[in-house]
């Protein structure tokens, strides 16, 4: 029996990014379909098999799917048919499955498009390749002293 793999999305108004969390993936098989249909295979490090297929909101291009290989995830950059923003993810109006999520670290509004850079322009999906889209330890903490040393 095949798992799922967490996988985080976000768009632009162009394309849709899904980022799969499948640490050390092998024998990845992406498939893409004109009327919306995303499929994604893979085998995980311990052998065991994950695939999911999701039936995404609109149209897509699928010579404009293109896809990214790290070590701690897959990078999927899926171009839209029409330029737009999709209402959501997927076709269904029922609450997605519990392993898709939005990832707000690529997220962006319809007006805030234009003032961000364009996180994952075809030049840059490298910088996202090998992050897990987790904080590290360091993220957002400040420096403080030993309190031992301090009580002391």
């Amino acid at each position: 029996m095949s798992r799922h793999p967490e996988v985080l999305w976000a768009q632009r108004s162009d394309k849709v990014y899904l980022t799969v969390a499948l640490p050390d993936a092998k024998d990845i098989n992406i498939k893409c379909e004109p009327e919306g249909s995303f499929s994604f295979s893979a085998i995980g490090v311990q052998g065991e098999p994950f695939h999911f297929t999701l039936d995404l909101y609109g149209p897509i291009t699928p010579d404009g799917c293109k896809t990214k290989v790290g070590l701690r995830n897959i990078l999927c950059s899926i171009q839209k048919d029409q330029k737009g923003w999709w209402k959501r993810l997927l076709k269904t109006e029922e609450k997605p499955a519990p392993y898709i999520k939005v990832d707000w670290n690529k997220w962006c509004d319809e007006d805030e498009e234009d003032t961000t850079s364009d996180l994952a322009s075809d030049d840059g999906d490298a910088a996202y390749v090998g992050q897990d889209g987790g904080s590290s330890d360091d993220d957002g903490m400040l420096y403080l002293p030993d309190l031992e040393k301090a009580r002391k």
